[in-house]
């Protein structure tokens, strides 16, 4: 029998509505057929109960279409009751107990009629803890509402419960390389609702160009002696070598080794086993294979048997053991792929381990970042060494590297007062301490640390939406140890003998109703909030086909000729996935296949290509160099269908920009619910809380450079690592430094937007000035009739609107947008311009270079002060009109206003907008060169530029 079960804990409810005069409210939970109450709150629109229930799953398989719903009902007279509201959540919502928050749900209608108002607070989770037991469930026809009996249906509070385990709703295909059997995997299809590989079209990547012959040796019996065996696996000039084993007759090495069907130099397959020594290792057999005679596998094909083959001595004779292998073509759809020995990731004469560690496939997972948020409100009684004088208290706040300070407060009492809020980045799992230490500015450059607290993270409370964190008063020590150390004896002991003690009063939360932004909002790859139970289901799959690169640039010199050592990085989400190294390739064949799940259409999948320079030991330390990348939004791709595109690699450098190669990808994003990613459409970018407390620019900036940072550090800490200059190039780390050429491209970018209004007013100066008479008559005719139909103005728009966008139907491109130069403007940029832009920051460039780029980004500056200028010019002459600032100005417009009402009054609108209408569109005849009267009116308008210094 399963021991998982559901925990919910029915916090307290808001603002319910008053039935009959009474409101004694209490909540019923229903899931799996099992039923059970809170106690009864009398006469309260605002209850809080605190307490908790457990529902045993009968089937957790069928957990995630299960459903709890919790009844909020008011208690009536003579054991009534009436429904104030309901909150139905889906099994696809509920989370492991670390990842559970308190979360205040609306209360919905149980009828059509009914009226509800308010929200419940519940904490939803699951475990499989063996000591929790399920609590008591109410009768069947349970109508008594006996209150004595329902103390006994809640459990001690959740902060009790031990051993939570993992989510069990976990899905690892997500981290799982997909197969290349079809698209998509049947396995997946079934759970994510896409349609079977029956009604999907296989699709071929092109995987029969690369095959493998996996599987290295397993097992050896030797028959005599005393041997350090191991085995090498070599075609041709290329060689795999196992490990070896010392004093082992019967060793097992289960290892796989892959050869690239291009790299194949010889018909013949060794496989030869040999005793490690110190000078020279001895020759025990081999096994030969002809290349001509091995079978294909092709899956779903089971995997091939290993079988035992006799060793054959340099005599001929098989007397020395046997050795059992399975040797097939293959493609990379096999199991052992990934994990195997690649030929064409290891140079024929190289064999090292380090190489082989570096240029391995992997698949990552960036960690779950946290916004942390730190309200300093106020210290006590803080103790200084100079009392004569009256402390200049700040607080100053640490995580990691990461530290803020509240401003300094100059006051005549010791219990300074900040009130300030501090917004950080943590990543799970919170190994960090948050250190908070009150200083005292002494003088200048000269601080002293009158006390610090520091507090573990993993103790701080979460919350998903703006709900009051209470406040928490923390003694300050003097000492860091004393701030570190446990609670425990140590410290009631310390309190026993310290009775008085500098305090300060924080309110500290883990913030996940937010999105930790560690990319560009404009092409986010990821947009759910930090606190899983807010997450929403999937609306799709995305499969990703990275298959080979082609006429790239070469990157280093070996053995006279020009060449590179590539690998792949894509990047969704927080799954993060790397292609093996090809080494010694400038057409690079990798055929490997990748899939995420989509939760918003409004995100952008980046593929990056690398070389890679940590494969020789000569070359460790140096920076992996970029070759390009690409973005692909997945709104601009089409439901199901399979692009298969070359992508061009462009990439900026100081000397201008250029192109490094092509990369060739399979792309499809399977939608598994049209309504659900159609309802995406109205819902915000971002989560709510961006809107509710939203984040000031400097925040985000702040805040997304230490999640970029956090998140580099992780990965470069794993095996292979993904460096450092990878995740900041991936994630557009330095997109919000200056640049003069993007400055430019988002000037040129912003006239492209509005040259398609600059184009309709020329067209209409054109027919104003009688070019076309046609044209002008026509326009005139259609004017009139606007003019006496104005029912008929708004469904031409919108049908001209409509006929536009059938008509550009037939232009829609057929693949996603990549990289442009031109929209880019680094086809025409300046090369000082290029050298300013990949200047270090600070600048790292001579007097002379900065004085010049000082000057000429004052004089750009200088033309957009003079427009500024002149649109606050406008702007001033428009509120002056009522001003009385120049008084016979303002006579003449005020009687102007009074005469324009009564004309306005009197006349038909239709005819003031026909003839306002007729005279604009005059004959040049009827035209003077010089400005109107209007015109010259509003440019004697007096404004404030004659008081400025």
């Amino acid at each position: 029998m399963s021991n998982l079960k559901l925990g919910v804990e029915v916090v307290a409810a808001h603002d319910l509505m008053l039935k009959d005069g009474t409101a004694s409210t209490f909540v019923e939970l229903h899931f799996d057929h099992q039923r059970f109450r809170t106690t009864v709150k009398e006469r309260d629109l605002n209850p809080v109960w605190n307490e908790s229930f457990y529902f045993n799953v009968t089937d957790p398989n069928d957990l995630s279409n299960m459903n709890l719903e919790a009844y909020v009902y008011n208690h009536g007279k003579a054991n009534t009751k009436s429904c104030l509201g309901k909150v139905c959540l889906t099994g696809t919502s509920f989370v492991p107990y670390s990842d559970a928050c308190v979360l205040h749900y609306p209360l919905e209608k149980k009828g059509l009629f009914s009226r509800v108002k308010g929200e419940l607070g519940l904490k939803v989770f699951v475990t499989d803890d063996p000591s929790i037991r399920s609590s008591n469930p109410l009768p069947a026809m349970d109508s008594s509402m006996d209150r004595g009996s329902r103390h006994t249906h809640s459990q001690p509070p959740l902060q009790q419960v031990p051993n939570i385990v993992p989510n069990p709703f976990s899905d690892d295909r997500a981290d799982s390389r997909h197969t290349f059997r079809h698209l998509p995997n049947p396995t997946v299809a079934q759970q994510q609702n896409i349609p079977s590989a029956a009604t999907q079209p296989l699709v071929n990547y092109g995987m029969q160009e690369m095959r493998s012959e996996p599987q290295g040796p397993q097992v050896v019996r030797m028959y005599s002696g005393s041997l350090d065996p191991y085995v090498e696996v070599k075609i041709g000039n290329y060689k795999g070598v196992t490990k070896h084993f010392e004093k082992q007759k019967n060793p097992e090495w289960n290892e796989v080794f892959a050869f690239a069907k291009d790299n194949q130099q010889a018909h013949t397959l060794e496989v030869v086993v040999k005793d490690k020594d110190l000078m020279k290792d001895d020759y025990v057999g081999f096994v030969r294979f002809d290349l001509h005679e091995v079978p294909h596998r092709v899956p779903p094909d089971s995997p091939l048997a290993p079988e035992w083959y006799r060793i054959e001595n340099k005599k001929g004779e098989k007397r020395n053991g046997e050795l059992m292998l399975a040797v097939w073509y293959g493609t990379q759809a096999d199991e052992a792929f990934p994990d195997a020995w690649h030929s064409d990731a290891i140079g024929p004469d190289d064999t090292s381990s380090a190489t082989y560690a570096h240029s391995r496939s992997k698949v990552y997972h960036s960690p779950r970042l946290w916004y942390v948020r730190v309200n300093v409100i106020e210290a006590q009684d803080l103790i200084i060494s100079d009392r004569s004088r009256f402390p200049d208290a700040y607080a100053k706040v640490q995580i990691g590297n990461q530290v803020l300070k509240t401003k300094t407060v100059q006051t005549r009492v010791l219990n300074p007062m900040w009130n300030e809020d501090l917004m950080f980045v943590a990543a799970e799992p919170f190994d960090d301490h948050l250190i908070v230490s009150v200083e005292d500015r002494v003088g200048p450059n000269k601080d002293e640390t009158l006390g610090r607290v520091a507090i573990p993270l993993n103790t701080v409370e979460r919350r998903a939406d703006d709900r009051n964190i209470r406040g928490r008063w923390y003694n300050l020590e003097k000492h860091m140890s004393d701030a570190l150390e446990l609670e425990g004896e140590q410290r009631k002991k310390d309190k026993e003998k310290d009775k008085f003690s500098s305090r300060i009063h924080l309110r500290v939360c883990l913030d996940g109703g937010y999105h930790v932004l560690d990319e560009s909002t404009h092409y986010s790859s990821d947009l759910r909030p930090t606190a899983k139970p807010l997450w929403k289901s999937s609306i799709g799959v995305l499969e990703l086909g990275i298959l080979n690169a082609d006429g790239l640039h070469p990157m280093k010199t070996r053995d006279g000729k020009g060449t590179a050592d590539t690998y792949c990085v894509a990047k969704y989400g927080h799954k993060w996935v790397r292609t093996r190294t090809i080494n010694n390739s400038l057409s690079p064949k990798y055929n490997e296949q990748y899939t995420w799940e989509v939760f918003d259409p409004a995100t952008v999948l980046t593929v990056g290509v690398f070389d890679n320079t940590q494969i020789f030991s000569h070359s460790n330390g140096h920076r992996d160099v970029k070759i390009g990348k690409v973005r692909i939004r997945m709104s601009t791709l089409e439901t199901g269908r399979v692009y298969t595109h070359s992508y061009p690699l462009l990439v900026l450098h100081p000397s201008g920009v250029k192109k490094m190669g092509e990369l060739h990808l399979a792309i499809r994003f399977s939608c598994t619910s049209l309504a659900n990613m159609m309802f995406k459409y109205s819902r915000p970018l971002l989560p709510k809380m961006h809107y509710v407390r939203p984040l000031t620019v400097v925040q985000q900036d702040m805040l997304r450079h230490q999640a970029v940072s956090i998140v580099a550090a992780r990965l470069s800490r794993a095996e292979p690592p993904l460096r450092k200059e990878v995740v900041e190039y991936m994630s557009d780390a330095d997109s919000h430094l200056w640049s003069m050429r993007r400055s430019k491209a988002n000037f040129f970018r912003l006239m492209t937007v509005f040259a398609g209004l600059f184009a309709v007013g020329k067209w209409f100066g054109e027919v104003c000035m009688w070019k076309n008479p046609i044209t002008t008559a026509l326009v005139h005719v259609l004017f009139v009739m606007l003019v006496c139909f104005p029912e008929l103005i708004l469904p031409t728009v919108f049908l001209y609107m409509f006929l536009i966008g059938i008509w550009n139907f037939r232009y829609r491109p057929r693949y996603p947008p990549h990289m442009n130069t031109r929209i880019s403007y680094a086809d025409a940029v300046h090369p000082d311009e290029l050298d300013e832009e990949f200047d270090t920051f600070p600048t790292s460039r001579g007097t002379d270079i900065v004085r010049m780029r000082y000057d000429r980004l004052r004089s750009v500056a200088g033309r957009i002060q003079t427009v500024v200028g002149d649109v606050a010019t406008q702007g001033e002459r428009i509120q002056s009109l009522l001003s009385w600032r120049d008084p016979r100005a303002t006579m003449l417009f005020i009687t102007f206003c009074l005469v324009a009402a009564i004309v306005l009054y009197v006349t038909p609108f239709q005819v003031l907008v026909l003839l306002g209408g007729v005279y604009f569109m005059r004959h040049p005849r009827f035209r003077h060169k010089m400005p109107s009267a209007p015109v010259n009116f509003f440019r004697r308008l007096p404004a404030r530029t004659d008081s400025m210094l």
